[in-house]
Order: C-alpha cells, then structure tokens, then sequence
C-alpha cells in the first residue's frame, strides 16, 4: 500500500492553500496512495485570527472541513489533514488546539490529535519569538489509528523533541507515525533530520513527515525537507524546498523483520515516568 507525503508553502490565503492542497492530493491519489499526509498549518499561515478560524469550522461555518471531507471521498484517499486550529470538544469556548485530522476515504473523521508540546521558543531568525500558547491550548492524548497501510500513531512537529510520546505510540501498535511539521529554517537545519530519523529508528516505525517549505507571512522561513523515513532509519523520499509529493511503499515484512532481530520494545527498561527510580551513587 502506497502513503504520499506533501510538502506545501501556505500563505495566509485560506481558500488559495485549499486549492493547492487540492491539486496536491490530486496528484498523490493518481500515484496511487491510499493514505496522503498535509504539513502543519497547511490550510494558514501567518494568521492571527486563528479563535475565529477554529470556532467557525467547529460551527459548521468555515470552508476548510467541507473541503477536507469532499477531498476524501472524491478522491477515495485517506487523509491526515496536517494541522488546523478547532476548539477542544469539551472546551468550544476555550483556546482552540492545533488538531491533526484522520480522514478516510469516505470523508469521516477516523481519529482527532490535539498537538501535545506547543513551540514556545526564542529562534535566531528574523522573527525571534514563536508562542503558540498564547494562541493553542495543549493537546491531552495519545492517538492511534488503523489505517489501509497499517496502524498509524498522530504527532505534529515540536513533538519530535519529546520521545516519550513516540515510545507510547509504538507501544499503542502504530507501525507508521505522521509528523507534519513546520520547522523554522534555523531549527530545521540544526536537527530535522536528526530528529526524524531518529523517531524512526527507536520506535522502528515508518515517519510520515509533511513540511512546509519556503517563505511565509510573519515574516517566517519554514525549513522544508519533507521525508519519508523506514524503521531502520533510512531517508527513502525528501523535497529540500518548494510543493511537492513524496511517495513510498510500506514493506510490512521488511519492518517485522527487523522489529524481529532488534526487539528493542522487548528490551525497554523503562515504561513510564512513573517506573524511573532515582539511582545514587556514592564515591
């Protein structure tokens, strides 16, 4: 079963970035993909306005589910619809979360993951200060879902800093872990590919990981380099800068293979926060 990854440069043009993504999508389901994976932000970029984006789609008034849902079902596809902003569905008054979508083909929402870890970081960039939480509240779950190309586990961006959550997703079953992302071109370049990689290779999962690519409002400069990356770590597709589709294949039998000869989640010392003890030492 063929996945797609996409890379996109969004702007602050909603209906604009919605038709990009269309013809994206488009061209990954003519390659033949099952499931395709939109980067973070991919609807908007820039936009300070995100309460409203968010409470507007949650009631029925936005365009950008409508076209998520009619993408799926015209173009029998499996959808991980990047990032975009919903209220909590507890909270519909509160700040909206940076919510990952899972779509199937039939255009029905499988699976919603609330971005866990909010980028709350000072870059040397020209824009310096990134503070989602003044804009997102923080996601609560961990979340996996079956997918046509297997078990796929939710993750957004500033979560491949934390490898607890990774950990939980590969002991939850996921086989594939989705990872849109829109890195900033300084942090980008110092651990991207690091990261990613390295996602891939402990939790022994294929890493989906959608970008952004390019310059945008804000000013902001998104580092790019969408990859595909197999559970032994390797880069089997990447785009430096720019749109474009990545396509693979996952090899369920390779991946059991290795999962097999190296079962590191067998091996695991540690399972929770609350099994780490303290060790002290004494000269």
């Amino acid at each position: 079963m063929s996945f797609a990854v996409i890379q996109m440069v969004s702007q602050s043009d909603v209906l604009a970035n919605l038709a990009q993504a269309r013809r994206l999508l488009e061209q990954a389901a003519a390659s033949g993909a099952r499931l395709a994976v939109l980067p973070e932000n991919f609807a908007a970029m820039g936009r300070r306005d995100v309460a409203d984006i968010g409470r507007a789609e949650a009631q029925g008034e936005g365009p950008i589910l409508p076209w998520l849902k009619l993408a799926a079902r015209d173009l029998k596809l499996w959808i991980v619809a990047g990032t975009l902003p919903l209220p909590p569905t507890d909270r519909p008054q509160g700040k909206v979360t940076a919510c990952s979508l899972l779509v199937d083909e039939h255009g029905e929402q499988v699976a919603r993951y609330d971005k866990l870890h909010l980028f709350d970081v000072d870059v040397a960039d020209s824009r310096g200060r990134y503070r989602e939480s003044d804009d997102y509240a923080h996601g609560q779950n961990v979340v996996v879902a079956d997918t046509p190309v297997g078990r796929v586990g939710l993750s957004v961006c500033y979560d491949l800093r934390f490898p607890e959550l990774y950990t939980a997703l590969r002991e939850a079953g996921a086989e594939l872990i989705t990872a849109p992302s829109a890195f900033t071109a300084v942090t980008g370049a110092a651990h991207w590919d690091i990261l990613i990689r390295a996602r891939a290779i402990e939790t022994q999962c294929y890493v989906l990981a959608a970008a952004q690519g390019g310059m945008h409002p804000g000013p902001r400069e998104t580092y790019g380099h969408a990859a595909i990356i197999d559970p032994w770590g390797r880069v089997l597709a990447e785009q430096a800068q720019g749109e474009s589709v990545l396509l693979a294949e996952r090899d369920s039998d390779e991946q059991a293979s290795i999962r097999a000869r190296m079962p590191v989640s067998n091996h695991r010392r540690f399972f929770s926060q609350d099994a780490v003890r303290p060790v002290h030492t004494s000269e």
